[in-house]
């Protein structure tokens, strides 16, 4: 009779389909375009769907969960959650190595800026596994960071003397080389901060700025990517990666990437294109309604003069903070790629 029941119990188990893995997902802003339009599709039906209903999704945003942007991916090496994206430049506190995957002013469209992340993509897999004990999944793109100005501006050389909110470190060091004051103002309060005068201009995506509105308290909108494309970084616990099966895993790589990274990166450079036609009225706007602020058209000598001042203060600054080896690897890879050499 035991021999019977042990028989049974096994062939019970074999036939039992395998246990769901569940995933808690933590996503960037939960307002802007790339949440609404590509994580929350893809964390929230796409990839259980592909699973056959063997992944479950719990899914939420680090502002909805309320967690500080420089904790996401902290966290995430905890194993407080799965997995979590947002932007790499609010980790570089953590690993200023990190500032060399997001460059201003050296990657003008979508397929030059992809061109630099994936010569990027090797050193930023290791600093992932280093810094957040995690594996990279995804490196997706917010639109070309530009400049949000409720003062008049007609070139790149106006922004000398005021106030900027940058979008990241190394963008903030560009404005100091240029001859502006960067300021610290998180992407929330920049609406505030433009109409109080706490800050001339701001740094963010074109269509982050006509989501969250900068448009009602900013004029002038100066379409130069000054604070670069802001990839946001899609990783997973080490831990739990690792405790995946070789098929879920093959299963969930396979599915970020031609679901729901490569999807993000085709529709970027004509998201620029009618983003700006949003916040100008400059042709039409598939977001809803177009505003009215002015188009300051940059110049080929504003991106001569911005390379310039990046090549000659902003790099090497950066390259001492993130030392000789990190130097050496970013030379080799992404400078490589874009035609920019740091001098050691």
């Amino acid at each position: 009779m035991k021999r019977t029941l042990t028989l049974l119990a096994a062939t019970t188990a074999l036939a039992a389909p395998a246990l769901a893995e569940d995933l808690s997902v933590v996503g960037s802003w939960s307002g802007l375009p790339l949440h609404k339009q590509y994580e929350a599709p893809f964390w929230g039906e796409t990839l259980p769907e592909a699973s056959g209903g063997k992944i479950n999704v719990a899914l939420t945003t680090h502002n909805q969960m309320n967690l500080g942007v420089g904790d996401v991916y902290r966290l995430l090496g905890d194993g407080v959650y799965d997995v979590a994206m947002t932007v790499a430049d609010y980790a570089v506190a953590d690993a200023p190595e990190l500032e060399g995957l997001d460059v201003p002013m050296v990657a003008l469209s979508a397929d030059e800026a992809r061109v630099m992340v994936d010569a990027a993509r090797p050193m930023v897999a290791d600093i992932y596994r280093d810094r957040f004990n995690s594996h990279v999944l995804a490196i997706a793109p917010y639109p070309p960071q530009v400049v949000f100005c409720n003062a008049e501006v007609s070139e790149l050389a106006d922004l000398t003397g005021l106030k900027v909110r940058a979008s990241g470190r190394m963008t903030a060091k560009f404005l100091e080389a240029l001859g502006a004051e960067g300021v610290n103002v998180s992407f929330s309060e920049v609406p505030g901060a433009l109409q109080k005068g706490v800050v001339d201009c701001a740094v963010t995506g074109a269509g982050s700025g006509y989501s969250a509105g900068w448009w009602e308290v900013s004029t002038h909108l100066m379409a130069i990517p000054l604070g670069g494309w802001d990839p946001v970084v899609t990783a997973v616990n080490l831990d739990k990666w690792n405790s995946l099966s070789a098929e879920t895993q093959e299963l969930i790589q396979t599915q970020v990437k031609s679901e729901f990274e490569d999807p993000a990166w085709a529709t970027a450079q004509n998201a620029l294109v009618d983003d700006i036609a949003c916040l100008t009225g400059k042709g039409d706007c598939p977001a809803g309604d177009a505003r009215s602020m002015t188009l300051v058209e940059v110049t080929h000598g504003d991106f001569e003069a911005a390379r310039s001042i990046l090549i000659r203060d902003v790099l090497p600054e950066w390259a001492d903070r993130a030392g000789a080896d990190w130097t050496e690897r970013w030379n080799t890879s992404v400078g490589k790629a874009v035609g920019v050499t740091i001098a050691n």
